[in-house]
């Protein structure tokens, strides 16, 4: 496990980082989220020791970091770092070659990532031929080329359509299946709350919320429920205690003043026909971080 531990940085007189603590396990995706200015970057750059760190600890299965362990990990920088000029599979073979595989070896590995990112087709084109999706997806097969057991990717679904993201998230998918601990920031709150297991919400360089994606989701929940039934459930308008948000005959959502009267909505709607569910709803990660951050 990857563990960050109270890190704090400083740029002059602003706090970029204040006691910035999280974990990111083994075989578990982690998002990491914020908006601009918030800390992501730089907690990531520190991770990696790219940045110097004013206070704090990172550790890995309980160690400190060592910067022999820091070179194994798969980093992809918000910003595309490779060279336009040299072929697709030319580029990825040469980084593999640069973590210790030799010729054959390397270039197997490269073939093999970049085929199972759906650029097996574009090969022996050269970066800058590329679309800035299919460069996004080379940056990716950057990081994950020699199977490095740590991931950090600074923004990887950047740029790319819906068909693309969901080929990403099936290889990191893949790879986490593989044992690997994955750290992932990104804007787009619908994909990180559908990929990833734990979460870390980050806002003027404080962690708001971090743990389980649904134990963040169950914390945050207010008391607001959906009822489903075979019959018309419009009684609710009047029901002592309840706001209803949405109607639609035997579909309704709304907000109740406590548990007690929950339980006797459950109730009246068992008596006043078959009841196909009834359950609390949880808020999105949207909905979650506008709340955090606020």
């Amino acid at each position: 496990m990857l563990t960050v531990s109270e890190i704090t940085k400083h740029y002059g007189d602003r706090t970029a980082l204040d006691n910035v603590s999280f974990n990111v396990e083994r075989g578990r995706l982690t998002g990491f989220v914020g908006g601009n200015g918030a800390g992501k970057t730089t907690a990531m750059r520190i991770i990696l020791g790219l940045l110097e760190r004013d206070g704090g600890e990172v550790t890995l299965d309980g160690a400190p970091l060592t910067s022999t362990q820091r070179r194994t990990f798969g980093y992809m920088p918000e910003e595309r770092g490779l060279y336009p000029k040299m072929k697709v599979l030319e580029q990825i073979t040469y980084l593999a070659r640069l973590h210790g595989f030799d010729k054959p070896a390397a270039e197997k590995k490269a073939r093999g990532i970049l085929e199972e990112l759906g650029l097996g087709e574009r090969l022996s084109d050269p970066i800058e031929a590329l679309s800035l999706g299919n460069q996004q997806r080379a940056q990716i097969a950057a990081a994950l080329v020699h199977d490095a057991d740590v991931l950090i990717l600074d923004e990887p679904f950047s740029g790319l359509d819906p068909m693309a993201v969901e080929t990403v998230v099936a290889v990191l998918h893949e790879r986490a299946r593989q044992g690997a601990a994955v750290l992932f920031s990104s804007h787009q709150l619908d994909v990180v709350e559908r990929l990833c297991d734990d979460l870390v919400i980050i806002a003027a360089g404080s962690v708001r919320a971090a743990g389980d994606r649904e134990g963040i989701r169950a914390e945050h929940s207010s008391n607001r429920y959906e009822l489903v039934s075979s019959g018309d459930a419009g009684w609710l308008r009047e029901e002592p205690g309840v706001a209803v948000i949405e109607f639609d005959t035997g579909r309704a959502v709304f907000d109740v003043d406590g548990a007690e009267t929950a339980q006797r909505v459950l109730r009246r709607s068992v008596a006043e026909g078959s009841v196909t569910s009834f359950a609390p709803q949880h808020p999105s990660l949207a909905q979650i971080f506008k709340e955090v951050v606020r």
